[in-house]
């Protein structure tokens, strides 16, 4: 069934659906109401405009294209799985959460809190703005994504990053299991108490980062502005540029860069190799 050039603002408008197209569709008015279509399969949503609360909560097989979800659409995904969402506008705060299997491709998303417990989420060509964005979530997989905010990506496992742009403080903190390849990383306080974490590739800027972390990696990474690096983390790294400072690396961490301003060993366990090689 295909519904189309229609206006909803009651509650529960289209509840339960199976199988529907909605097309040219507008979710807003003085009913005021929420959960349009809550607890639905198997729905695709074409240029539809919604401006009400809780529109998609435990649907399964859902497709969104070419729609705009505004700021007043609150909490607009939720327990929700099999989830394709195309060149649309995510505007609401808590956008996304605990949802499974989500494909995003070429999305404007400006909403704190997106993301939080998903699993399995894949983001293309997107840009997104908001603070802790997709704290707790796992199996990432995110290319071509331009991020900006604070706190993004804590606590987030078993997750891949290649060709983006990230403009976040305080992020990947906690994270474990990660790859970041051919990336741009600007923010203070990068990745903290993080495990397994492997950079390749990327140009990171901030002050003080990669502190407190385990089995972390750096193939090939450029680092500008950065000071106080590494304190207490165990870290291979292979370092392209001059680093401002390095500070306590611990036994068993091998850094290796062209130029070093200082080196900071004030505590016994400070005993990881830095090596200057100009050819680094």
């Amino acid at each position: 069934m295909t519904i189309q050039h229609k206006t909803f603002d009651e509650e529960r408008a289209l509840y339960g659906s199976d199988g529907v197209t909605v097309q040219d569709c507008t979710f807003d008015g003085p009913a005021d109401g929420e959960s349009a279509l809550k607890e639905s399969r198997n729905v695709t949503v074409e240029r539809c405009y919604f401006n009400l609360r809780y529109p998609f909560w435990h649907d399964h097989g859902l497709t969104v294209r070419d729609s705009e979800l505004t700021p007043l659409c609150r909490a607009a995904l939720w327990y929700s799985d099999g989830i394709t969402i195309e060149h649309t506008k995510l505007h609401g705060i808590k956008a996304l959460r605990e949802c499974t299997d989500a494909a995003l491709a070429g999305c404007d998303i400006v909403s704190p809190e997106f993301g939080w417990s998903s699993h399995g989420v894949r983001m293309e060509h997107c840009t997104a703005e908001g603070e802790y964005f997709m704290m707790r979530a796992t199996g990432l997989h995110f290319q071509n994504v331009q991020i900006k905010g604070k706190y993004s990506f804590q606590y987030i496992t078993d997750s891949v990053f290649e060709h983006c742009e990230f403009d976040t403080k305080d992020a990947f903190w906690h994270a474990k299991n990660v790859v970041v390849r051919d990336s741009v990383v600007k923010g203070e306080y990068l990745a903290w108490y993080c495990e397994n974490v492997t950079f390749e590739n990327c140009r990171i800027t901030g002050t003080q980062p990669l502190c407190y972390c385990k089995g972390l990696k750096l193939v090939h990474c450029e680092m500008e502005g950065c000071d106080l690096a590494f304190e207490r983390s165990v870290v291979d790294a292979s370092i392209t540029s001059p680093v401002l400072s390095i500070k306590n690396p611990l036994a068993g961490s091998r850094i290796t860069v062209p130029a070093v301003g200082e080196v900071i060993r004030d505590i016994a366990q400070a005993n990881g190799e830095v090596l200057v090689q100009k050819d680094a």
